[in-house]
């Protein structure tokens, strides 16, 4: 299975029972797109824990008057097919209140970033 898509099925998953947090295997993509997600304000807390081979990702969720701010997640470029986008090709998610996270030569990083620097790359996964 795709670690990426592992990991957003947690996170949407954790969202909607209101847990706390949610933990998930470590790698350094997926702490790459958990220190975006908390740059941008959809996650409280992220740390990595454990060591050697049992080392995992722990995310603290945040919740707005009990909803959670995290109202959908989804994968975009999958291992079937990688979907690519040029900087001036990225377009808004949900008219500018989500983010698409790209893959890029410069780092992970948010669409509106990616714009700024102009620089393209593989979408990973929107949010909102």
């Amino acid at each position: 299975m795709d670690p990426i898509a592992d990991m957003i099925v947690r996170i949407k998953n954790a969202t909607e029972s209101k847990k706390e947090s949610v933990v998930f295997p470590y790698s350094k993509l997926k702490l790459a797109i958990a220190d975006v997600l908390f740059k941008d304000g959809f996650i409280k807390s992220f740390g990595k824990k454990g060591k050697k081979i049992a080392k995992f990702i722990e995310v603290v969720l945040v919740y707005e008057d009990g909803a959670p701010k995290i109202h959908g997640i989804e994968r975009v470029s999958k291992t079937s097919k990688r979907i690519y986008q040029k900087s001036k090709s990225i377009n808004k998610v949900k008219g500018g209140m989500g983010a698409l996270i790209l893959s890029t030569p410069k780092g992970i990083m948010t669409d509106k970033a990616a714009k700024e620097a102009n620089v393209g790359g593989e979408a990973l996964l929107k949010i909102w």
